[in-house]
């Protein structure tokens, strides 16, 4: 059994963290447990599917999208038919 989590898992749990009141960066970093160079590419990414979108203020919110909720279910349904 790996303990290696996946890059849907990753994704998975990135917009699940910023569904509701958003999350900054660190608080992705930290709840996710990945370092920031890591985190960057996947905002990055998740931003140029339009899965997450960034709001700007203070600090960067990064808020999942009505189109990254449907893939957040989709990911947790594949994952649950794996488990």
């Amino acid at each position: 059994m790996s303990l290696k989590r996946s890059r849907g898992q990753i994704i998975a749990q990135i917009l699940a963290l910023c569904q509701e009141e958003g999350a900054i960066k660190t608080r992705v970093v930290y709840q996710v447990n990945l370092n920031f160079g890591t985190v960057n590419t996947y905002l990055n990414q998740l931003q140029k599917k339009e899965l997450l979108e960034a709001v700007h203020g203070n600090n960067i919110l990064y808020k999942t999208t009505p189109a990254g909720e449907k893939a957040l279910k989709t990911l947790l349904d594949a994952e649950a038919i794996y488990s």
